[in-house]
């Protein structure tokens, strides 16, 4: 056996319902054209699959094979095997560019160890894969593939295993420290049967995986999302005949993208289109550079930059029965999508990295989960101990359950399981019985009421102090907020329903160490509210209508019903529906920061506090693998304070309701992030 190529590789779902159905099994195309390969490669010996890895000059490009027991086997263009490293029984295998360790971009090469069904990392230095993982990582199933994706929404980079038994687990990869590369996994989704292979779109967050017995689906690949699966083709039902196969992408631009998946049992190529809905647009057959068919065409990569030769770019297909033993065929995009009438398009550079939509930053602490699974966790509230900013508190609901006390590293001290509570907000300095008390409400949709409590900061326990049950009057009291007037110092609390009344209570001492609430205002708004802050020195009240915007209108009980529009949902291409929790940072002598969140695409929008609250900038905030906190997405409540909460929270923090707490996943939770990360993004001030 040699290790030669025979040449210089450069001098060489939806739609399956759509489709025609005859006697329940779609009938293949009567002939398919066949494309010879630009390039075969010599036998290599065994052969499981191969990533062409593009340096930064075409000398530098390699092929690096999975080898199975023999490991990464390394080729140069011109045929010369340069290197061989050990990888346990290297079966699927994948790369992408750019990848920081120790803040140095590398190219990171990640393959599956069938022997010991884990995943082992690389990075390419010297034209040679080393190994820079902290460990092989444990799958715990019989792994079949990997295939990476970089997260469009966050610019994670994430390993995706397939495996024997119908497993898809998703894994964050990260750098820590030392240089070396960890994975945690983030999400797992199962099938009920064996998934061969897979590959990701980084540009449009999409994940394919070839599941065999039943065809192609497709996936949402971000996390934090949905997984959204949807059937792009099936075995016998669709085109694919007994065996879905592998599958690759091919991005030429606009108009031209493209899904090829392999029938496994024609040895066909099957090409889908990938910016409309994956929709079929034909097949080909594939032989040799000598005339001989491909019958079983193994793992394919798309090679998404021009070579000399193939300046459309190149499908690399392993071909694991070719009469010669197991080898590599090259096959020119641009003679394949020529076959079928399409259009190759300009290939884009594999290398090119998007920056996240915005500016990233992360959490350095979260709580524990609550206690109730599904969307429960909702709304919280910082309390900050002026004496020993370490003590401060955070008060968070689990909306169907109760209420939770936090201390600053997240963990639980008190859970008071008074019903379901929705939102929940503070004051201090609230005189009951001629005492200053840390006055805490929130919206009971149990007995839908406002659930009146002390805050013993001492103690570091909630007292219910309601003088008995405080009807609202509302069928569903859902968002709420608290304002003390600077006018008259009187306390209120604000509850809508969710059809978008909002009524306001003065909080009065009842005389018995309890409180009362006192209806003084009705107001409403078109449709469904829930976030709102009020900014007490200005006696404004800025209120989110989900799918509308954000609100300003005055917090004084004799304010009337007249509202200003601060930011329209349709004006602004940062903010998509629904608008949810909203918060303030108080900067001293009425200057600061109104923050909301903007659920629709997991972001945060930063308002000027004072004038017309002009539009500042948004954030989002993203997984840090290292500390093992995933990032923040579908907020529904939000606060914010710029005072002191201790180690890391000098100058505030951020505390966002996260509705998938993935990295594992877990019940929903709240995450931390100091103010001074957002300034540094946003460019904004921070409180001294």
């Amino acid at each position: 056996m040699t290790n030669r190529l025979t040449g210089n590789l450069f001098g060489a779902s939806a739609m399956v319902l759509a489709m025609a159905i005859s006697g329940g099994v779609l009938a293949q195309d009567a002939a398919a054209p066949v494309v010879a390969a630009a390039v075969d490669t010599t036998s290599t010996g065994e052969a499981s699959s191969g990533v062409i890895v593009l340096g930064a000059e075409a000398r530098h490009h390699r092929l690096v094979s999975a080898a199975g027991l023999a490991g990464l086997e390394v080729f140069d263009l011109t045929g010369a095997r340069v290197a061989a490293v050990p990888a346990g029984e290297a079966g699927g295998l994948d790369v992408r560019y750019d990848f920081p360790i120790k803040g140095r971009p590398e190219t990171l090469l990640v393959s599956t160890d069938k022997t010991e069904n884990s995943l082992r990392i690389f990075a390419m230095r010297n034209g040679a894969p080393v190994e820079v993982g902290a460990r092989a990582v444990p799958l715990g199933f019989a792994v079949e593939d990997v295939c990476l994706l970089r997260n469009a929404s966050d610019g994670g980079l994430y390993a995706v295993a397939v495996g024997d038994g119908g497993e898809i687990e998703q894994l964050l990869l990260y750098a820590d420290a030392e240089g070396k590369v960890d994975a945690r996994s983030a999400r797992r989704i199962n099938l009920p049967s064996k998934v061969k292979y897979c590959v990701a779109d980084d540009a449009t967050g999409q994940l394919y995986v070839s599941q065999q017995a039943v065809g192609v689906w497709r996936f949402n690949g971000d996390p934090e999302a949905d997984a959204a699966p949807a059937l792009v083709d099936a075995a016998g039902l669709g085109r694919i005949s007994e065996e879905s196969g592998s599958l690759a992408l091919y991005d030429g631009g606009q108009g031209a993208r493209y899904l090829v998946a392999t029938d496994a049992s024609s040895g066909r190529l099957f090409v889908y289109d990938h910016g409309a809905d994956d929709a079929y647009l034909g097949a080909a057959s594939l032989t040799g550079r000598g005339g001989a068919a491909v019958k079983e065409p193994g793992a394919l990569q798309v090679v998404g930059a021009p070579l000399a030769g193939l300046p459309s770019g190149a499908l690399l297909v392993t071909d694991e029965d070719a009469p010669e033993g197991a080898n590599y065929k090259l096959v020119s995009i641009a003679a394949l999508t020529g076959a079928l009438n399409l259009s190759a398009g300009t290939p884009q550079d594999a290398r090119a990295v998007a920056a996240p939509r915005f500016p990233a930053v992360v959490a350095v602490a979260e709580t524990a989960p609550v206690g109730s699974p599904g969307d429960a966790a909702d709304d919280p509230v910082i309390w900050a101990d002026p004496n020993n900013p370490a003590n401060s508190l955070i008060i968070g609901t689990d909306k169907k359950a109760g209420l939770n006390l936090y201390d600053m590293q997240g963990r639980v001290i008190q859970h008071l399981p008074d019903g379901k509570m929705n939102n929940v907000d503070l004051r201090d300095g609230f005189i009951l019985g001629g005492e200053p008390v840390v006055l805490v409400t929130a919206s009971d949709r149990t007995n839908k009421a406002v659930a009146i409590y002390r805050l013993d900061t001492e103690a570091r326990r909630l007292i219910n102090i309601a003088d008995g049950v405080q009807p609202t009057g509302q069928g569903d009291p859902y968002g709420q907020c608290m304002y003390r007037s600077a006018r008259t110092g009187k306390t209120y609390v604000f509850i809508n329903d969710s059809n978008g009344e909002k009524r306001q209570w003065e909080l009065v001492d009842a005389g018995n160490s309890k409180v009362r609430a006192v209806r003084v205002r009705d107001f409403a708004f078109s449709s469904q509210v829930e976030g709102c802050v009020a900014d007490d020195a200005s006696g404004l009240l800025f209120v989110a209508e989900e799918d509308v915007g954000l609100w300003r209108l005055s917090a004084e009980p004799d304010g009337g019903s007249a509202m200003t529009m601060v930011a329209r949902i349709t004006e602004n291409p940062a903010l998509k529906d629904d608008m949810e929790g909203v918060g303030l940072y108080d900067l001293g002598d009425g200057r600061g920061y109104l923050m909301a969140s903007s659920q629709g695409n997991d972001s945060y929008a930063v308002f000027r506090r004072e004038g017309d609250q002009a539009y500042l900038g948004s954030f989002i905030v993203v997984a840090d693998g290292a500390r093992g906190i995933d990032g923040v997405s579908e907020t529904d409540g939000l606060d914010v304070t710029s005072r002191n909460l201790g180690p890391g929270f000098e100058h505030g923090a951020m505390v966002a309701q996260d509705g998938r707490n993935v990295l594992p996943g877990e019940n929903q939770n709240f995450k931390y992030v100091p103010w001074t990360s957002i300034a540094d993004a946003l460019g904004l001030e921070v409180r001294r």
